[in-house]
């Protein structure tokens, strides 16, 4: 299946050249989007996603959608990355580590049940 649009921002994510949407207030999005959520302005660029973000909340999941049945048990999380707020699947980190402010960065790994790509956080290099 294609997401025109957020299949090229994951493809951008996994190349290490992730990117948001601004408009000219400075508000951030994530593609595919014509015009600015926040105050409809339709003048939007890319803008270099930040290397790290912090995760905002989290939650260990053990019951999975059919879609995440090989991940079980697993963490998902929102992680504000400036401007934006990503949702991902944590990795690389066992689930008694994760905890709000846990510096993150973002990439791409495979979902082992569909095989399709999936937004996932890694802990941040020091």
């Amino acid at each position: 299946m294609t997401d025109t649009g957020y299949d090229e921002w994951l493809a951008a994510i996994a190349d290490g050249e992730g990117y948001y949407l601004a408009c000219p207030d400075g508000h951030g999005s994530l593609p595919p989007r014509r015009s600015c959520p926040h105050c409809g302005a339709a003048e939007l660029t890319e803008e270099p996603l930040p290397a790290t973000g912090e995760i905002l909340t989290f939650t260990e999941v053990h019951v999975p959608a059919p879609d995440f049945a090989d991940e079980a048990p697993y963490v998902t999380a929102i992680a504000s990355f400036g401007p934006v707020k990503l949702t991902g699947v944590v990795r690389d980190l066992p689930a008694d580590e994760v905890d709000l402010g846990t510096t993150v960065s973002v990439g791409v790994d495979e979902n082992a049940t569909t095989g399709e790509s999936l937004l996932v956080f890694l802990p941040a290099s020091e």
